[in-house]
């Protein structure tokens, strides 16, 4: 499976190593990724979602079926 946030879409971005002599090599930003089960109240199941760490603070922010609803409705979350 890809290193892909199922809530926010987040993925790996590409950039540059530079050295002190400004020599360049290509490198990756990988996602900070959790694997985490959370509970739905309203359906009365668990799930097992990959989500970054930004996805985390925001399920704590604002709950699991609001932040699972805004996913659906941008097309990220498929389940």
């Amino acid at each position: 499976m890809s290193r892909v946030c199922e809530l926010t879409g987040k993925r790996a971005m590409v950039g540059n190593n530079v050295s002190h002599a400004m020599n360049k090599t290509k490198r990756k930003f990988n996602v900070n990724l959790v694997k985490k089960r959370f509970y739905l109240p309203e359906e009365d199941k668990w799930i097992t979602l990959k989500v970054s760490t930004s996805a985390l603070k925001n399920i704590n922010k604002k709950g699991i079926s609001a932040v699972l609803k805004e996913a659906r409705a941008k097309g990220f979350l498929t389940k």
